[in-house]
């Protein structure tokens, strides 16, 4: 049996077929700076009571309304300690805990997911090496198995770079000004919900989170204009331009 009839055998196949086009996609917005937006409008109460990173105290009485995810809003999602807790405690829902205990936040989110399904995906081909079980329903329960060792080693190893990213985010934000400029709304933002903001300088897309200057609704792809930045400097507010 070769290298590739392992990988490629039908309890294998998903995910490496998986991690092809996870790869070819980092490729292509490397070497053309292309870049997927979907947008699917996401409308989260939430309401949590919790310590994170450390113990969860999870409060079940929470309402989830939504009619869709905005995958861009995810893959950037930046939830911090101090932000989530707040003077006034507050419920996550138990999906929101599974992203921020293993780092799918305050991490870029491809990064983290990329990351995650390597480990599975190298759990499970070992896995099924060593038994012989790459074309049997065994092979399928480790498939299944590995989900979860790999969220933890994926979880080790992502950790050190929360870091890394917070530095080159503030480092690369702060010295740039953008009050005045125009950029292009990737959420649906109205009220208080924060978030994501494209725009370009000399010629470098740049990626922030903004929250509507009055509230007003902003659709996604709509063009703004940068007014000003939160006193915290996390974010910047907005307006249709």
């Amino acid at each position: 049996m070769t290298l590739t009839d392992l990988v490629f055998s039908s309890i294998n196949a998903p995910l490496t077929v998986l991690l092809i086009v996870l790869a070819v996609y980092r490729v292509v917005t490397m070497l053309f700076g292309m870049d997927f937006d979907f947008d699917l409008d996401f409308d989260i109460d939430v309401d949590v009571d919790m310590d994170v990173d450390a113990d969860f105290d999870v409060d079940g009485d929470s309402s989830f309304d939504a009619t869709g995810i905005d995958v861009e809003d995810i893959s950037n999602v930046e939830l911090k300690n101090e932000t989530i807790v707040g003077k006034k405690k507050k419920t996550l829902k138990w999906w929101q805990v599974f992203l921020i205990y293993f780092n799918f936040s305050e991490l870029p989110f491809l990064f983290t997911f990329t990351a995650w399904i390597f480990f599975w995906w190298a759990i499970t081909v070992i896995g099924t090496f060593y038994t012989h079980s790459y074309e049997n329903s065994f092979g399928l329960l480790i498939f299944f198995a590995a989900i979860i060792p790999s969220l933890f080693i994926n979880k080790i190893f992502t950790t050190p770079f929360k870091a890394i990213f917070k530095k080159l985010n503030r480092k690369g934000e702060s010295a740039l000004d953008l009050i005045g400029r125009t950029g292009t709304s990737l959420s649906n933002i109205s009220g208080d919900k924060l978030g994501s903001v494209k725009l370009f300088v000399e010629n470098d897309p740049i990626n922030i989170y903004a929250k509507s200057l009055n509230g007003d609704p902003i659709a996604s792809g709509n063009e703004i204009l940068i007014i000003k930045e939160s006193k915290d400097k996390k974010f910047y507010y907005i307006k249709n331009y």
